[in-house]
């Protein structure tokens, strides 16, 4: 099954990170990638682009990674745009050349194209209602409750 890759959960994980340990560790990659269990890299790489898209701050040496702005201030849509190179629309990778000598062929593209946008806005419109304020509160309650 065609999925979104593992970069947009990644990315949360580390927001969730950086906000529940952020007075206890060192945000450095090497910390993070040790929660998600990931190499080091892939996190270095996730951190750059969302230093790119303006929610993650990366202080070389001493500092470690930092929320850009507040957590209630940053949305799902916000991580997934910066992580995922999904655009508008393209969500659902289309194969490439159906045979337009079968009347499937020739007529699936129009049947499906707007359905298939359709979809991928709910979808972001479901991502831009939750902030990640709200997975690092729930995700600091269940620790709370010896989980």
């Amino acid at each position: 099954m065609m999925q979104i890759s593992s970069r947009f959960t990644i990315a949360v994980h580390i927001f969730t990170c950086i906000e529940t340990f952020k007075d206890q560790y060192k945000m450095t990659s090497d910390f993070l990638a040790s929660s998600i269990n990931v190499n080091p890299v892939i996190v270095r790489k996730l951190l750059g682009q969302l230093k790119e898209a303006g929610l993650i701050e990366v202080r070389r040496g001493s500092g470690g990674a930092s929320l850009a702005r507040p957590a209630d201030e940053i949305t799902l849509l916000d991580i997934y745009r910066a992580v995922e190179c999904v655009g508008h629309g393209e969500l659902f990778h289309f194969h490439e050349n159906p045979n337009q000598q079968c009347p499937v062929g020739r007529n699936i593209h129009s049947s499906l194209d707007s359905r298939l946008d359709k979809i991928q806005s709910a979808m972001e419109n479901e991502m831009q209602n939750i902030t990640i304020a709200e997975i690092i509160d729930d995700t600091k309650a269940k620790i709370a409750e010896g989980n």
